[in-house]
């Protein structure tokens, strides 16, 4: 083997190692880390694991529907809402003059002061919390009781489903001889629309519009006479002069 055999061995070896080099270095850029360090550190490209994972994609997020209160009373079930009750019992009567029991006497509760049913011993954060029992305020307060007064101590963990507490409300009503009406429902989109565009038409704006269309109105039918009336001349000339 002479000297040219081992020159090109030599050319091999450097070729192939620069080749290695290249290939690391293009790999370093199009496979690059960049900011993202070892967050996604293995990953090839990076990846938004937090949207994949969460299941909305580009950072959506899925509004839940809320459901009008008065909405929902007015499809209430009230011998749905006694069962319901039941629960309740061991706590609390519901007849009138039955008195109280853990918890005070529920006839007439719609309406009535918070914390102020006369001989039970309310808790301060009871007795001191302000307004009376709506409708919406006893919803929220059977949904979550010591979420929405926080202090209270009734230990009932609530009623999770809208419909049931809905149910339970519209049997709560019956619980007085003078039943307090329910809230009326939340009115729809196209309702809203609807007297939006009605309640356009008595605003400056559609009042001024109105003025306009009818001063145009009035302005043709000015046209219109005077026409009526050349035309009528233009008759007793023609007439004149076939008598003349």
């Amino acid at each position: 083997m002479g000297d040219l055999f081992w020159n090109k061995v030599a050319a091999a070896i450097i070729g192939l190692i620069l080749m290695v080099m290249v290939i690391g270095v293009v790999g370093d850029i199009v496979f690059s880390e960049g900011d993202h360090g070892d967050e996604h550190a293995g990953l090839a490209y990076p990846i938004d694991l937090e949207a994949v994972l969460g299941g909305t994609a580009g950072g959506a997020t899925i509004e839940e529907e809320t459901i009008d209160l008065g909405t929902l009373l007015a499809a209430a079930d009230a011998s749905a809402g006694e069962r319901i009750f039941r629960r309740c019992v061991s706590c609390h009567n519901a007849a009138p003059g039955a008195g109280n029991l853990q918890g005070p006497n529920m006839w007439g509760v719609v309406g009535r002061d918070i914390g102020a049913y006369p001989g039970f011993a309310y808790s301060s954060a009871m007795a001191e919390y302000p307004g009376d029992w709506t409708y919406e305020a006893l919803d929220g307060f059977l949904a979550n009781p010591r979420g929405y007064m926080s202090g209270t101590a009734m230990a009932f963990a609530g009623i999770r489903g809208d419909e049931d507490r809905a149910d339970l409300l519209a049997y709560l009503q019956t619980l007085d001889d003078s039943q307090v009406p329910f809230p009326a429902p939340a009115p729809s989109e196209e309702e809203v629309v609807e007297d939006a565009t009605l309640e356009n038409v008595f605003t400056e704006e559609g009042a001024e519009a109105s003025a306009a269309a009818i001063e145009s109105i009035e302005n043709i039918e000015d046209q219109m006479d005077a026409l009526d009336d050349a035309a009528a001349d233009g008759q007793v000339d023609d007439a004149e002069d076939n008598g003349n």
